[in-house]
């Protein structure tokens, strides 16, 4: 019995083992990914609330900074009608962790359906995240499309 009660508390630790034992660069990919896995929803709302109330976005598909949640709202209904059936896919990922603030920089290819035919957008990304009690919020997202090799 003794042995039974001892694999079952191992198991359970080890089932919460990711979450404990997470460090920042970890939690940071995590909320990065959660990122990703909410821009597939074509609901602005959940992606929004990655983002902190003094959030600011320059987005890859707007030429004018966003920097309040409605602005940032707003973006994203647009670019979720601009780009149907969108996803995301991370690229490399460089995560710097300064205290209660982290800098996440790399790029991201986004692809989507227009008119029948699939597409791809890639592009480069530095979001900067600022610790608020568990949670890292994004504080600043700069995106802009990858540049054309030089000729």
């Amino acid at each position: 019995m003794k042995r039974y009660i001892y694999s079952v508390l191992l198991l359970t630790l080890f089932a919460l083992a990711p979450n404990a034992w997470a460090g920042p660069k970890e939690e940071v990919a995590a909320t990065t990914a959660k990122w990703a896995q909410v821009f597939t929803d074509d609901n602005p709302d959940p992606i929004l609330a990655l983002y902190d109330k003094d959030g600011v976005l320059w987005g890859t598909l707007s030429p004018k900074r966003r920097d309040d949640p409605e602005a940032i709202r707003d973006y994203f209904v647009k670019a979720f009608a601009a780009l149907p059936q969108h996803k995301v896919s991370f690229g490399d990922q460089l995560i710097r962790v300064y205290g209660n603030t982290a800098i996440n920089t790399g790029y991201y290819t986004f692809s989507y359906v227009k008119d029948g035919e699939a597409k791809t957008l890639p592009a480069r990304y530095s979001f900067t995240y600022v610790k608020k009690g568990k949670k890292w919020l994004i504080v600043d997202h700069h995106s802009s499309a990858m540049p054309a090799p030089p000729k």
